[in-house]
């Protein structure tokens, strides 16, 4: 693109060539093959979610959940905990919110946004691994903040929420390798979400932490049972009490009244009475049944202990809201500027996707049709380039007429105003620095010589002569067209006394050659005259025509002459008084009438001289005289535009029109 070639690309790439920049295969003899992971070309084999080169998945566990608990006081809420050794790790919010995901190890440390300060979005090293934190940060994006990291981690890490408005869910997931996976494990006694009064505290940190343990297992206690430990099912999943629906955990500030005599009878039996909240709003969660000891006839609730707790039906899971949730646009980071300099462009990826199964699926863009599609390209401009700048004006034209050139200064300047070298400016967008120009055709001039010192007769009347030539004029304001019809005359007469002779066709001697050199003309005298004794009679030539008369001019040449000086005839004067200059062009030329520097410069004529040195002598007009005293006044109210103050002032006004033509003369 931009230049007047073509190249044929070869037919084949050289093997090796990635096929695509993203994918792992290589083109091989101009075809494309696969790499499995065991670096072998056209192996299948993959590394699976354990990262194992060709695995089946069992040598490690994925643990997964959505933290979705309704939080009510402001501050960081502990959301889940990431075991020693854990890899692929994922913690992403659900949606976008004012509220902050913050991440803590266990010996204290903050890692990200720890005690109220928010850190930019970027990469932090925790826990053994690099931890990667994202927050969208366009208006028309839904995406929420997340931390990534391949780990493994070589400690155990806690994952907090800065609560600052309605939670709208975290998802969490990650993998432990060996088949003993343990479940995402939250502090004893205290249930997920429960604030850490209001900030991220040390292990062990505070006395009231403590205390509050103790009121939980006096709790549990009074419920004749073990503390209450929430795994990954409980963490997951908070349901909240409605009219058709029961948690599937007794409060801990409700004390069941203890029957004074539990037996197992007949008359009670177990019933479903209702099931759990779904685990999501959408996109297919789940919900277990919920059982409860009833009495057989009143179908009244009553304590488990009436019923047979070996009868009891297991729990077991049901699909809910398998609807898939609202389309979305996923957004992807910005690339790099077109441009290093100057307005560039830059790209991202948009894609439409769902969630499903906790699972964010590519979907068709028509799913997302209700949703403004974010911008996928954009302008950028990283700094200011180099410029052109014009820094001087055309100069005049080298020539005085017909076609020349001028030339003008261009430089390449920086964005600080400094001058660099070319190639930092665009090349194809540098102005011209030289262009003709055309000054219009040249008008032409007679040039001539001086006039030859001899007459071409010793006697009687002669000639003298000079050379004639038609030339451009770069002065002259002649016609265009040429030096026109009125070629100067090329001899004058001349007389150097009479002659005597007899009666006939006398004939004189020939003259000087009218030239010192060159082409010119010799003169002499043809007379019809009478001979007589002493003397000669001039006849009438009538009287001599019956004779053939002899020839009174002849070419000669003595020598070649050189170069000479040739010059125009004087221009009119500048000024007809006060002193002016009038111009003529003088040129050197040579036999053949063409230019030439072999002319003496010290016989060069004058090209200038002054002219009408007298000074200016207005007309004096008898009848011109002033009418008024105060005629000055007309003078000064610039009245004598008007006929009628021009004759009533006329001295007056016509030594002020005298003074302003001076003025304008001397200009």
């Amino acid at each position: 693109m931009g230049y007047r070639f073509y190249v044929r690309q070869a037919e084949k790439v050289i093997d090796g060539t990635p096929c695509d920049q993203n994918g792992t295969a290589i083109c091989v003899s101009g075809q494309c093959k696969s790499i499995g992971c065991d670096d072998y070309l056209g192996s299948d084999k993959v590394v699976d979610k354990c990262g194992v080169c060709g695995g089946d998945n069992t040598g490690c566990q994925v643990v997964s959940g959505v933290f979705k608990h309704a939080l009510t006081s402001l501050g960081y809420h502990r959301v889940v905990e990431i075991p020693q050794g854990a890899t692929k790790i994922n913690i992403t919010e659900m949606y976008k919110s004012n509220n902050y995901l913050a991440l803590r190890s266990r010996s204290g440390r903050s890692i990200i946004n720890g005690n109220w300060a928010i850190d930019r979005p970027g990469k932090y090293e925790g826990g053994g691994t690099m931890f990667t934190y994202k927050r969208p940060n366009e208006i028309s994006s839904t995406a929420g903040e997340s931390f990534l990291a391949e780990g493994p981690t070589n400690e155990i890490l806690d994952v907090y929420m800065i609560h600052q408005q309605p939670n709208p869910g975290v998802h969490y997931e990650y993998v432990i390798m060996g088949s003993n996976a343990i479940s995402p494990q939250v502090l004893p006694h205290r249930r997920p979400g429960e604030p850490f009064n209001g900030q991220l505290v040390p292990e062990g940190g505070s006395q009231q932490e403590g205390e509050g343990k103790e009121g939980d297992e006096e709790k549990a206690d009074v419920h004749g049972g073990a503390p209450e430990i929430f795994t990954s099912e409980s963490a997951q999943t908070f349901p909240v009490r409605h009219p058709d629906r029961f948690s599937p955990h007794r409060p801990d500030n409700v004390v069941a009244p203890a029957p004074q005599t539990p037996r197992r009878s007949r008359d009670h039996n177990w019933k479903q009475l209702g099931t759990t909240e779904c685990s999501t709003t959408c996109g297919k969660g789940s919900q277990y049944p919920i059982f409860r000891c009833v009495n057989r006839n009143t179908h009244e609730e009553v304590p488990e202990s009436y019923c047979d707790l070996s009868m009891k039906p297991t729990p077991e899971e049901e699909p809910c809201n398998i609807f898939p949730c609202p389309a979305f646009w996923d957004i992807g980071e910005w690339s790099e500027c077109s441009k290093t300099c100057g307005l560039g462009m830059q790209h991202r990826q948009v894609l439409c996707r769902q969630v499903y199964a906790n699972r964010s699926l590519t979907v068709q863009p028509y799913r997302c049709q209700h949703l403004e599609k974010p911008e996928t390209t954009s302008t950028c401009q990283l700094k200011i380039c180099s410029e052109w700048q014009i820094r001087t004006d055309w100069t005049s034209c080298s020539v005085p007429c017909g076609v020349g050139q001028r030339t003008r200064d261009v430089k390449c300047v920086s964005n600080i105003g400094d001058v660099v070298d070319d190639e930092e400016c665009n090349m194809k967008l540098r102005p011209n620095d030289i262009e003709n120009c055309d000054m219009g055709p040249c008008a032409k001039s007679w040039f001539l010589t001086e006039w030859s010192e001899r007459c071409s007769a010793e006697c009687g009347a002669g000639v003298r002569t000079r050379s004639v030539v038609c030339m451009t004029n770069h002065v002259s304001s002649l016609p265009l067209e040429g030096c026109g019809n009125n070629r100067p005359v090329e001899a004058t007469p001349c007389d150097n006394g009479p002659c005597t002779g007899e009666v006939e066709w006398f004939a004189g001697s020939w003259s000087q050659c009218s030239i010192e050199c060159g082409s010119g003309t010799q003169q002499r005298e043809v007379i019809c005259v009478r001979k007589n004794a002493d003397t000669f009679e001039v006849l009438d030539p009538y009287e001599c025509s019956f004779l053939e008369r002899p020839p009174s001019q002849q070419s000669c040449h003595l020598k070649p002459c050189g170069a000479k000086w040739f010059n125009t005839e004087w221009s009119m004067c500048s000024k007809s008084c006060q002193g002016g200059f009038r111009v003529r062009e003088v040129r050197c030329l040579s036999d053949e009438m063409t230019l030439s520097n072999l002319c003496d410069p010290q016989l060069k004529p004058e090209e200038k001289e002054s002219c009408n040195p007298q000074d200016c002598v207005p007309e004096v007009d008898e009848n011109c005289k002033d009418r008024y005293y105060n005629c000055n006044v007309v003078v000064q109210a610039r009245l004598c535009v008007y006929n009628y103050y021009k004759t009533a002032c006329c001295v007056s006004c016509t030594r002020v029109a005298n003074r302003h033509s001076g003025f304008l003369g001397s200009r």
